[in-house]
């Protein structure tokens, strides 16, 4: 506990030292309500990209800004007390120069008070992660199946597939790691493949639609709710259907509206004797 009595956050140090442990508890979050119910019960929570498609309807992440995700970061940190927070670097804030990598988690780190920040790429990011993290700026990884690659890398699949594929993605798990980061999200990777990568690493690896073996896993908080009527990808388990029960709360309550039984006596005011 700190000195006021709230629990100690988690630091991207401790979320390094819990390789080989207890599997590291991460979620999405994108707003301050769900950041409160998910503290508790998460080591990690990721302001994540994802959050184009969850929240503004985008066909993918690339449209994501900056401005965005530095938006629903301060959201996320008015809600969270105990969790480590990363926020993701957007498509085209990072890729261009490793100075600019640097300027834009400056103000990602300023702006929000996060604790870390996340950016896709392996061989080709190892010079950026490398220099960002010298200059004091924890960074997560990201290999495997990388979202904001997807024009160029054939859409939404499984990797690791055939034996060019798992060799990519062993060299660039060894480069971002070898470059400093505390932490790797490994995506969409064939489970054998996720699994030996893995035991290859010093530092955790965070697992989605990756191995059980993986040293901690996250989802989409969203799609474990069942909030997202899309199609749900295979490594998706939903944990309840609250867009169902949305659907039929809104279908009660837009009944009783017109059929004038809301608001009822309970919910009005009297005047004041």
């Amino acid at each position: 506990m700190s000195a006021t009595g709230s629990p100690k956050r988690l630091t991207p140090r401790r979320i390094q030292a819990m390789k080989g442990g207890t599997p590291i508890v991460c979620l999405t979050a994108y707003t301050t309500p769900m950041a409160r119910l998910l503290d508790r019960h998460c080591d990690l929570l990721l302001v994540g990209d994802s959050l184009g498609m969850v929240l503004y309807g985008m066909e993918s992440t690339i449209g994501v800004t900056l401005d965005m995700m530095i938006a629903h970061g301060q959201a996320v940190m008015r809600g969270a007390r105990r969790s480590c927070v990363v926020v993701d670097m957007p498509f085209g804030t990072y890729q261009e120069t490793r100075e600019l990598a640097y300027r834009n988690a400056v103000r990602i780190l300023q702006e929000t008070g996060c604790d870390a920040v996340k950016l896709e790429g392996g061989e080709e990011m190892a010079e950026t992660i490398a220099f960002l993290v010298a200059r004091g700026i924890p960074v997560m990884g990201h290999i495997g199946l990388m979202p904001q690659q997807v024009n160029t890398s054939g859409g939404y699949r499984s990797v690791g597939h055939s034996a060019e594929e798992a060799e990519t993605i062993r060299r660039d798990a060894k480069a971002v790691s070898d470059a400093g980061v505390f932490s790797i999200v490994v995506e969409g990777t064939v489970e054998a493949l996720a699994q030996n990568v893995t035991a290859s690493l010093a530092v955790p690896t965070i697992g989605i639609g990756a191995s059980v073996h993986c040293d901690g896993q996250i989802l989409v908080c969203d799609d474990l709710l069942g909030l997202l009527s899309e199609f749900t990808p295979r490594f998706v388990k939903r944990y309840d259907e609250l867009g169902a029960r949305i659907d039929a709360a809104v279908e009660i309550y837009a009944d009783e509206v017109r059929s004038r039984s809301f608001p009822s006596e309970d919910h009005v005011f009297k005047p004041r004797g």
